[in-house]
């Protein structure tokens, strides 16, 4: 099939603002957005950048805006997105180029809640154990891939800098719950500032963009529910 990409090309070092230019390439109805976007790469275009790197929906790096919608580009078939397909790079953050965006932010957000085991006791003779029902507690958080689909489908990351995103709850409610972790206690306190969890205002966009079908609003009043009875 014969398509148009329409993609958003932007270097701030010789661009004074984004401008759309369009591609025709020729794929099969199971190719993939990211499949489309490496023809114009290796074939048409070498200046067009944008970060891809396992090509199986794992490492999130090719999170981008595909027909208006936050996909990861190695996720997406052609034959879902139609014959025009307009590229974009995802909102919320500014560009490097094309539809590489800085990320630092969105990490700085991820590192804020200590997305990591934090235990107080000595270190035991033996592994950490949990039950099957202890691991099924916060197992759909574990999913997430830090691909920033979530953050920036968020209206609240697009006016408010200091809100700490999506992604970073899900990240602190895989350990918030997690049986094994003493620091709950500790990410709730960080969760329960201005800049926390109290600026969700439960629009659903997040648990839309998750391309790991992630119960993410479900996690986010999971956390609030616990910050009001102090149980979790």
């Amino acid at each position: 099939m014969e398509v148009t990409l329409r993609i958003k090309r932007y270097n701030p070092e010789i661009d004074e603002k984004p401008t759309f230019r369009e591609y025709q390439v020729t794929v099969e109805k199971t190719d993939r957005v990211l499949d489309a976007l490496n023809m114009v790469k290796w074939h048409d275009d070498g200046t067009l950048t944008y970060r891809r790197s396992c090509a199986h929906g794992i490492c999130g790096s090719d999170a981008m805006r595909i027909n208006g919608r936050n996909r990861l580009a190695c996720k997406v078939l052609m034959g879902e997105v139609g014959d025009r397909v307009t590229i974009e790079p995802l909102l919320g953050f500014s560009v490097i180029k094309d539809l590489v965006v800085d990320m630092d932010s969105f990490f700085a957000g991820y590192r804020s809640i200590k997305p990591y085991l934090i235990t107080h006791d000595e270190n035991p003779a033996t592994e950490r154990r949990q039950t099957p029902a202890e691991r099924e507690r916060f197992d759909d958080t574990t999913k997430c891939i830090l691909c920033a689909s979530c953050t920036t489908a968020c209206p609240i990351t697009w006016t408010n800098e200091e809100f700490v995103g999506p992604a970073a709850i899900v990240n602190a409610h895989r350990f918030i719950y997690d049986s094994r972790d003493q620091g709950g206690r500790e990410r709730l306190r960080i969760l329960n500032q201005r800049s926390g969890v109290w600026r969700c205002r439960t629009v659903f966009n997040c648990t839309d963009a998750c391309p790991r079908d992630i119960e993410i609003t479900k996690a986010i009043e999971e956390v609030k529910r616990s910050l009001l009875t102090e149980t979790y």
